[in-house]
């Protein structure tokens, strides 16, 4: 039972530095993602030809396009945490609205906790969700 209640409580630690960091990034501000990700983190999405692998390439990435992301709403749908005590990963769809443009995607972040006790991003993976050609 201590188990199911420590897991419960990074499921909620998770999701809520997700959010956190997604409504910053919503209103432009990506550093959020940076203050929560490792020093060793990876990072790949649709947008960029090749992995990134650490800290200054992120934010170089992130200050590229700092201001220039806007939404007037998002969703993080269905989020789902699978942890152990030293790392969680975490899934879910996200859909964003800025005026009738809808964004749908598909992320998961892999965190691990820190020495100081801190959980630090150290791998995400976005991608544009499309359904199934008929």
């Amino acid at each position: 039972m201590a188990y199911a209640q420590e897991n419960k409580t990074i499921e909620t630690t998770i999701i809520d530095m997700e959010k956190a960091a997604l409504e910053r990034w919503n209103h432009g501000d990506p550093s959020g993602f940076l203050e929560i990700s490792a020093s060793d983190v990876v990072y790949f999405d649709p947008f960029v030809e090749k992995r990134l692998t650490g800290i200054a390439e992120l934010t170089a990435l992130y200050n590229s396009i700092k201001g220039k992301v806007h939404s007037d709403s998002f969703q993080l749908i269905d989020p789902q945490v699978s942890a152990t005590d030293k790392m969680a990963v975490l899934t879910f769809n996200y859909v964003s609205h800025s005026g009738s443009e809808v964004n749908k995607w598909n992320c998961t972040e892999v965190y691990r906790l820190e020495p100081d006790g801190k959980w630090k991003i150290v791998q995400t993976h976005w991608s544009i969700t499309q359904p199934a050609l008929k």
